[in-house]
């Protein structure tokens, strides 16, 4: 069997606060971004650089060559370098 509870009494408030005064301080914070528009581009490149990383590194053909085995995976890392450097560069004050 259910147990039947009364509905306790409305809580009240203490500070009531207007749509106008919280609509005020909205309005004049400026709009901060973490990253910056170079951030932005430096992540893109690195992307790209790490895409053309391991077109170097498919096919089928001739699987231990130079172009496969040693500079494939070192465009690849430096495609993650530049994308780490990207994250962590803090974006300049204007």
């Amino acid at each position: 069997m259910a147990q039947k509870f009364k509905p306790a009494a409305p809580v009240k408030t203490t500070a009531a606060t207007s749509p106008a005064a919280t609509g005020a301080a909205k309005a004049t914070a400026p709009v901060q971004f973490i990253f910056d528009k170079s951030n932005y581009r430096m992540l893109i490149i690195s992307v790209a650089v790490v895409a053309f990383g391991f077109v170097l590194m498919s096919g089928t053909t001739d699987i231990y060559s130079t172009t496969k085995i040693v500079i494939a995976p070192i465009v690849v890392l430096g495609g993650f370098a530049l994308g780490f450097f990207a994250i962590l560069k803090k974006p300049s004050a204007n």
